[in-house]
């Protein structure tokens, strides 16, 4: 999985990181949202390159495994910040650290979107986005 994926990924997120005319929460759902609609498009054939590789590659390359995990932490560290910057203008409230959210919801969505692939529908990702909004209480 090439860094230039993560590059173009992560500049998508900062546009939306950077969209101080939402609340931290209605940039947060704008993610989710756009996350979801990425692996849902297209009956679950399209989507995410973590998503559909990260396994595999994990396991037989050491270095796509570490150009994943500098990826998938620069995610991550988005994550942490929008959902930080939720609780300070007071639009998303958390029962843990920020870090521990993003990791949380990261790892949800992750699975809920290998299992729309199996199941080839948007269900799993409609009860992800369900359980963020109540891990945010937004």
């Amino acid at each position: 999985m090439p860094l230039a994926y993560f590059d173009e990924y992560l500049a998508t997120m900062d546009a939306i990181v950077a969209d101080t005319g939402k609340s931290a929460a209605e940039r947060l759902m704008g993610y989710w949202r756009n996350f979801h609609d990425t692996q849902a498009v297209g009956d679950c054939q399209g989507g995410c390159l973590v998503v559909k590789l990260a396994a595999e590659i994990a396991d037989l390359s050491e270095v796509m495994r570490v150009a994943t995990k500098v990826g998938t932490t620069a995610v991550l560290d988005r994550l942490e910040r929008m959902i930080a910057d939720g609780v300070a203008d007071g639009s998303v409230s958390i029962d843990g650290t920020p870090r521990a959210t993003a990791e949380t919801l990261y790892d949800l969505w992750i699975g809920a979107s290998v299992m729309a692939k199996i199941h080839r529908g948007p269900d799993h990702l409609d009860r992800a986005t369900a359980v963020t909004r109540q891990v945010l209480h937004i």
